[in-house]
């Protein structure tokens, strides 16, 4: 028997298990593609404006480096991921360097 309102309306169906679409996968990181971006990396080195919020977070201006990520590249959420990356190469070169 089924209700015809409330939140268990309807008849009453058991939900399949679908096969995961590969689209699912678009963005993943896979070997191939970290191993070019860090050769382009190597090769080119970093940008004027990620050197910028690089001192920036050495002079531990945590917010302002945000504020210049976002304006360049257009959403915090990005931005704060860029911070982020450039905060862990800071210490990975702390790190290596003492």
């Amino acid at each position: 028997m089924s209700i015809s309102v409330g939140l268990n309306k309807g008849y009453p169906t058991t939900k399949r298990a679908l096969k995961a679409k590969p689209v699912s996968r678009k963005g993943a990181m896979t070997t191939r593609v970290k191993f070019i971006r860090s050769l382009v990396r190597e090769v080119a080195g970093f940008a004027p404006y990620e050197k910028r919020v690089m001192e920036l977070l050495k002079n531990s201006k945590d917010k302002r480096a945000r504020k210049l990520a976002k304006k360049r590249l257009g959403t915090l959420t990005r931005a704060k991921a860029k911070v982020e990356e450039l905060s862990t190469i800071i210490a990975e070169s702390r790190r290596a360097g003492h």
